[in-house]
């Protein structure tokens, strides 16, 4: 696997058309996004003041929007930070493997939709921010996260 970096990481704007009765933004697998979407969530009701996310994935990508309201996403490589602002419906963030991921500073009834290019496991997600480190270090080698003990 390629050793990622938050610059993989990236805004991408989608298609807007507006309408006298009300705008619609599309978004297609394989053009808007690199990947073919295998699942969608969304996270909506996150009281004042609490985060969400807090982990990586090693295969996993994600497209992220503010479908309603606003939010910051901390993306962390291991070894840089950068703090992006969620706060249009027709702009969404591209999330690669390998990135540390921190979401805080929900506004109220903010709505944060992923859209995901892998159906939930487990395994994929790196939870512990130190083995996020190791992993990060043992990545840059190409070699494999399962060749970490768990903690």
């Amino acid at each position: 696997m390629k050793s990622t970096t938050i610059y993989d990481c990236s805004i991408i704007e989608i298609d807007k058309h507006h309408h006298d009765k009300g705008n619609i933004s599309v978004v297609e697998n394989g053009n808007t996004v690199n990947f073919d979407v295998k699942r969608i969530y969304y996270l909506y009701d996150v009281p004042g003041g609490e985060s969400r996310g807090g982990h990586a994935h090693k295969d996993l990508y994600q497209f992220m929007i503010a479908a309603s309201g606003s939010f910051d996403v901390i993306l962390n490589d291991g070894e840089l930070k950068r703090t992006i602002s969620l706060n249009r419906p027709y702009r969404g963030l591209l999330i690669v493997p390998g990135i540390w991921r921190e979401l805080e500073n929900f506004s109220s009834g903010s709505v944060c939709l992923v859209l995901a290019s892998l159906r939930y496991n487990e395994s994929d997600y790196i939870r512990d921010y130190d083995q996020f480190k190791e992993y990060k270090k043992i990545s840059k080698g190409n070699l494999n996260i399962n060749q970490i003990e768990p903690k």
